[in-house]
Formats: C-alpha cells, sequence, structure tokens
C-alpha cells in the first residue's frame, strides 16, 4: 500500500466514532474512584514514510527519569495552560523532546482519550511528517528516538497480553515487541485502539 493511500486509510479510520481507553481495559475488576481527578496530557502518533512504507517515531526515555525510566513512549506529555489544545500540546512536546518541527507535521485527527494507571487523560494526536527528519533527543528526558513499521503496530494480530505485579496485584497489559524494544502498557494500549480501527 502506497502512502497516500495510508493515509486516507487512516484518515477513515479516525473519522468514525470511537470508545476511550484505558490501562484498565484488561483489569475489569479494579474499582476506580469516581471522583478521580485526571491530569490531561497529549502525544503524537507521529507517521513518515520509510522505505517499505509508513513509519512510526517512538522515543526510549532515558534511564535516569524518575518516572517510567527506560521505557518506550510517544513523544508528548502535559498539557500546559497556554497550549490551547491537545495538538497544540503534543506537537509541543514533540518538538522538545525529538526535535520535530511543529512545522512539517500535518494533523489527521485525534484517538479518543486514554486513561493511565498513574492519573494521566491522554489525548493520542495523528500526524503525517511531510519533511525529511533528523531526531534530536532532548537531553535527559530521552536516550534515543526510533521507528517501527507502522504495518507492525497496525496489525492487531502482532499484540499479546502479558502481566506483571503492580502495588502488590497482578495487572495485565498489552505489548507489540519490535527488535530490542519492548512497547508496552499505555503506549501499546494506545497503539492497539488505532490498530483495531484500522483494521475494521
Amino acid at each position: 500500500m502506497n502512502d497516500g493511500a495510508e493515509v486516507g486509510r487512516l484518515r477513515k479510520a479516525l473519522a468514525g466514532p470511537m470508545p476511550a481507553s484505558s490501562d484498565f481495559d484488561l483489569n475489569p475488576g479494579v474499582q476506580l474512584d469516581p471522583g478521580r481527578v485526571l491530569r490531561p496530557a497529549a502525544v503524537l502518533i507521529g507517521l513518515l514514510p520509510g522505505p517499505a512504507g509508513m513509519e512510526l517515531v517512538l522515543t526510549k526515555r532515558s534511564s535516569r527519569l524518575r518516572h517510567h525510566p527506560g521505557q518506550i513512549a510517544l513523544p508528548g506529555g502535559k498539557i500546559d495552560a497556554g497550549d490551547g489544545s491537545p495538538e497544540a500540546a503534543a506537537l509541543r512536546e514533540a518538538e522538545e523532546e525529538v526535535g520535530l518541527d511543529r512545522r512539517t507535521v500535518d494533523l489527521l485527527g485525534q484517538l479518543p482519550p486514554h486513561e493511565t494507571v498513574t492519573g494521566y487523560r491522554i489525548t493520542p494526536v495523528v500526524g503525517v511528517i511531510r519533511a525529511p527528519f533528523a531526531p534530536v533527543p532532548e537531553a535527559g528526558e530521552v536516550d534515543e528516538v526510533f521507528r517501527v513499521p507502522f504495518a507492525h503496530v497496525a496489525d492487531p494480530g502482532r499484540y499479546r497480553v502479558e502481566r506483571r505485579q503492580w502495588l502488590g496485584a497482578w495487572r495485565n497489559y498489552y505489548a507489540v515487541p519490535w527488535g530490542p524494544y519492548y512497547i508496552w502498557g499505555a503506549t501499546a494500549r494506545i497503539l492497539r485502539g488505532l490498530a483495531e480501527r484500522v483494521q475494521a
């Protein structure tokens, strides 16, 4: 499938209604506080043409970070008061974290918000990078910027359910490894939501 057809498929996938997702989807027995307050955040699902099709930009968080050190993540972070929208926040964070010029990104749409176990309400923003991109990892925040074939993460069959103990209880989660990169948790759940829509 050529890049134009892939972008068209993405636009169509993002146009219809979609249910929200959360880190608790695979753990229905968890009781959530109905009065909980979630912090707004946004991430960029940034795609760009590669030699064998569209590729997804991901980061490996710094091993020196206090929270989620060394984990694979989409570029993004908290929505600041001055951002104005999740799209603006996702583009700003991507520019800060990986050196992506926000002017080179054509936004295609959003996925529904995703709730994390750490109390964030993340809006995933999907965009296509239309210019050559040489990543510049933010010192102290990002150890590595790499690409994964979009065909890999857009295939629901590539995902598996794994589990580990968290806060004294077993927690199930999605994982979609690629080579040496272990993509799991919120990042994998967000990407699986997109994969389900693309393949529908």
